[in-house]
């Protein structure tokens, strides 16, 4: 018996997207088994489209190029002036206005809701939410709800950032089922309560002069969701991120594990020999092969044994914590092979020495950060920027994600 076709969603990016808010449901649904076409709505006829907070993410195609598709599902990510552009985008709007003829799935999320899809009447008459600050932009045909998600007929919207989780897996609950949403959820430890959970042993202060400087470098493999949200998040805190590819077979521009095009800011190389190998912190984001990869970079390696005996903060999320600082030593000190309980870690790496805190989402033990995946990575995100930069930075930063701190 032949399997039913995938489900097809298209996901609109152009400049000024938020990046966590078109990431996260790009890769849940992807998880779930849909065909994603990420599409750029730039009026350029340019696949390559920089997004919030200097991120670069390559489309898979233009979305004047989908006039004649039929898609299951059309979702808008918000930002600013992403959601604007979305909105004054004529091609944009002329395909979702067809999709919604036929009765397909239409979503939007922070600003895109007023932006988007009710400034072309798509709302009327329908229960919706949007970012706190656009909420009031609804017109008076829309019934708006302070609510995280919202489903009403074949409309989905949301919040922002720190809600795009759940949307995303609302998403997959209304074309699938909601037990593969709860599926989903679960492989990526996802939990919807408010607030996030650090556990911190052996309490030492970061020290930074001035602007910290963070390396995050990348590999094909990446986990999206890691990445993109760490940029994302200490970027709005005003951290100077340097993305740096370490796969010397990528170049700059890199595959990460759902299929996401991500372009780095340089290379690995060129980023440790402009600044003479130093960084404020080095973050390592997960997803087993871009792991494997990292892990093997000599000069990466280097730079995280530098850094640990000056004493300065270094971390990673998900499997980087068990294929790039356990075998390389960087976790030593106290814990070796996480028996100390410092170190949080992907469930795959949990073994029969595993400890308490491996189901912490997010642990600091003196200069070293760890968490365990897609799903804690904002919790890591925002951990990072208090611990660099203080709670009332952290704090500031959560507000605009609409995350609970």
């Amino acid at each position: 018996m032949a399997s039913p076709p995938a489900k097809k969603v298209l996901v609109p990016i152009v400049a000024g997207t938020e990046p966590v808010e078109a990431t996260v449901p790009i890769d849940v649904l992807r998880r779930a088994g849909a065909h994603v076409t990420v599409a750029s709505a730039a009026g350029d006829g340019q696949l390559v489209v920089e997004v919030m907070y200097g991120v670069r993410i390559v489309a898979d195609a233009l979305v004047a190029d989908q006039a004649d598709d039929h898609f299951d599902l059309v979702a808008l990510p918000g930002g600013v002036p992403g959601a604007a552009n979305l909105g004054g985008s004529a091609a944009l709007e002329a395909v979702v206005r067809r999709h919604a003829g036929r009765g397909g799935l239409c979503a939007a999320i922070c600003a895109a809701p007023p932006l988007a899809l009710a400034s072309w009447g798509m709302l009327n008459g329908l229960k919706a939410t949007a970012h706190p600050l656009f909420v009031d932009m609804f017109p008076p045909e829309v019934i708006a709800v302070d609510a995280s998600v919202v489903v009403d007929g074949n409309a989905v919207t949301s919040r922002g950032p720190a809600t795009s989780t759940e949307f995303a897996l609302a998403l997959v609950e209304q074309l699938y089922s909601k037990d593969k949403a709860d599926q989903i959820a679960k492989e990526m430890l996802v939990r919807y309560e408010a607030g996030h959970t650090m556990k911190e042993f052996n309490s030492a202060q970061w020290k930074c002069n001035g602007t910290p400087k963070v390396l995050v470098p990348v590999a094909n493999g990446t986990e999206e969701m890691e990445l993109i949200t760490i940029i994302d998040v200490l970027r709005r805190a005003e951290a100077n991120v340097v993305v740096a590819s370490a796969d010397d077979d990528a170049g700059v521009e890199i595959v990460a594990r759902h299929g996401m095009r991500i372009v780095a800011d340089t290379t690995l190389d060129e980023a440790a020999d402009a600044d003479q190998m130093s960084f404020d912190m080095i973050i390592l984001p997960g997803g087993t092969p871009c792991a494997k990869t990292i892990g093997s970079n000599e000069k990466l390696v280097t730079l995280l044994k530098k850094q640990a005996e000056a004493c300065k903060p270094y971390g990673a999320i998900g499997e980087a914590t068990a294929h790039v600082l356990e075998p390389h030593g960087l976790l030593e000190r106290e814990c070796k092979r996480f028996q100390g309980k410092k170190a949080a870690a992907h469930p795959s790496a949990k073994d029969g020495s595993a400890g308490e805190c491996e189901m912490s989402r997010v642990v600091v033990d003196g200069n070293v950060i760890t968490s365990r995946s897609a799903g804690t990575a904002m919790e890591f995100a925002v951990a990072v920027v208090e611990k660099l930069l203080g709670r009332d930075v952290a704090r500031q930063v959560a507000e605009g994600l609409l995350f609970a701190y």
